[in-house]
C-alpha cells in the first residue's frame, strides 16, 4: 500500500508516469478501470476545483466518491493521542480512518494549517493521522503541500512547452489582502526543480521565503538535475528571460499568528502583482496559478485572459492527473 501524501515521496519517473497516464486519460476519459471503488473526500476546508475533480474522476472511470465535511453533515474529530474527548470532537481519527477504510478503497484529505504556529502546522498532523491509522492509501488534497495541483500544473507546463529541462521557472509572490497557507508555493518549489527547471523564487523581503524543508528540497531536486535554486527580491532579475511565471501568495512564516505585525510589508508590496509590463521582460513565457484567484490584485486582467495565460488548462488537468493516481493507488490499469 502506498500513500499521495507528498511528492517529496516520489521519484521523478515515477511521477512522470502519473502524467503520461493522465495524458492518455486526458484522450480517453470514460472507461471502467475503478468499476466498484470507492473513494471517501474528507474535507475540513472548502473547495472547488478539488472536490469537483475527484467526483467526476472517479464517476467517469466508474466508481464512487462519498464527500464528507467533519463538524458539518459528519461528526467534529479529534486527532490528539491520549485527549479527554469532552469538548466538541465527537469522533477520533483512529476510528474515522480504520472505519472508512472498511468502506472505501482510498481516502482523500483537504486539511489546511491553523496559521498560528507553524512548527506546529509544518507537523501536517491531520493527514498524518489518516496515514497512520487508515489501512487503504490516502491522497493528500492540500494541507502544508498540494501534490496534486504539482501533477496538474507539471502537464499543463509539459503540453504547452515540451521539454521543462534548463526552461527557467518563476514562482513569484503577489499580494493578498490577507495571509495565505504556503502549501501551493511549497510544491510548485518542488515540482518546478525536479522536473530540471532553472528555479527562481521571487519574494518581497526575506521573511517571506519557504520553510527550510522545502528550500533544501528545492535545492536537492535542482542539484540532481544540474541546475540552480535562486532567491531574489528584483522584479526586474527574476522575469527577464522567463519561460515561466507562476503566481502566488503566502504569508510570512516569521508572522505567523501575528499577521497584524506582518500586514505593513505585506501592503507595501502590492506592485508584485503580474501585468503584462512584466510579462514582457520574460523569454515569451507563459503564466500560470492555482486558482481561485483575485483579478487585479493578483494578477491583472490582461495577464489572466492572455493566450499565454493557462490558468484553465492547469485547472482542467486536475481531473485527469487525480484519475491517475486513483488508477495507480488502487492497482488499476488501462
Amino acid at each position: 500500500m502506498r500513500d499521495f501524501l507528498t511528492t517529496a515521496d516520489w521519484e521523478r519517473g515515477e511521477l512522470q508516469a502519473l502524467l503520461d497516464d493522465a495524458r492518455l486519460l486526458k484522450e480517453q476519459p470514460m472507461n471502467g478501470r475503478l468499476e466498484g471503488k470507492t473513494i471517501a473526500l474528507v474535507f475540513f476546508n472548502p473547495s472547488l476545483r478539488t472536490r469537483t475533480s475527484f467526483d467526476v474522476g472517479i464517476y467517469q472511470m466508474g466508481g464512487h466518491a462519498v464527500t464528507l465535511q467533519p463538524g458539518s453533515g459528519s461528526w467534529p474529530m479529534e486527532f490528539q493521542e491520549g485527549a479527554v474527548m469532552d469538548d466538541v470532537a465527537e469522533e477520533h481519527v483512529k476510528e474515522a480512518a480504520r472505519v472508512l477504510s472498511r468502506y472505501c478503497d482510498l481516502i482523500a484529505v483537504r486539511a489546511f494549517p491553523k496559521f498560528q504556529d507553524w512548527s506546529v502546522d509544518r507537523e501536517d498532523h491531520v493527514i498524518e493521522s489518516f496515514a497512520a491509522h487508515a489501512t487503504v492509501p490516502v491522497i493528500n488534497m492540500e494541507t502544508i503541500t498540494h501534490p496534486c495541483q504539482e501533477l496538474a500544473l507539471m502537464l499543463a507546463l509539459q503540453e504547452r512547452l515540451g521539454t521543462t529541462d534548463g526552461k527557467k521557472f518563476v514562482l513569484t509572490w503577489t499580494y493578498h489582502p490577507k495571509p495565505l497557507n504556503t502549501a501551493v508555493a511549497n510544491s510548485a518549489l518542488m515540482i518546478a526543480t525536479k522536473f530540471g527547471f532553472e528555479t527562481t523564487l521571487l519574494c518581497p523581503t526575506p521573511e517571506y521565503v519557504l520553510d527550510e524543508r522545502y528550500m533544501e528540497l528545492g535545492k536537492k531536486y535542482a542539484a540532481e538535475n544540474g541546475r540552480g535554486l535562486t532567491v531574489t527580491h528584483d522584479i526586474e532579475e527574476a522575469y527577464t528571460g522567463a519561460h515561466v511565471v507562476y503566481a502566488k501568495s503566502w504569508g510570512a512564516i516569521p508572522y505567523f499568528g501575528r499577521w497584524d505585525e506582518e500586514r505593513p510589508i505585506r501592503d507595501a508590496h502590492k506592485h508584485f502583482m503580474v501585468d503584462g509590463e512584466k510579462m514582457a521582460m520574460t523569454d515569451g513565457g507563459v503564466f500560470s496559478h492555482c486558482l481561485p484567484a483575485r483579478r487585479n490584485v493578483k494578477a491583472t486582467d490582461e495577464v489572466f485572459d492572455a493566450d499565454y495565460s493557462m490558468i484553465i488548462e492547469e485547472a482542467e488537468n486536475r481531473l485527469h492527473v487525480q484519475k491517475a493516481l486513483m488508477s495507480r493507488l488502487t492497482g488499476a490499469t488501462g
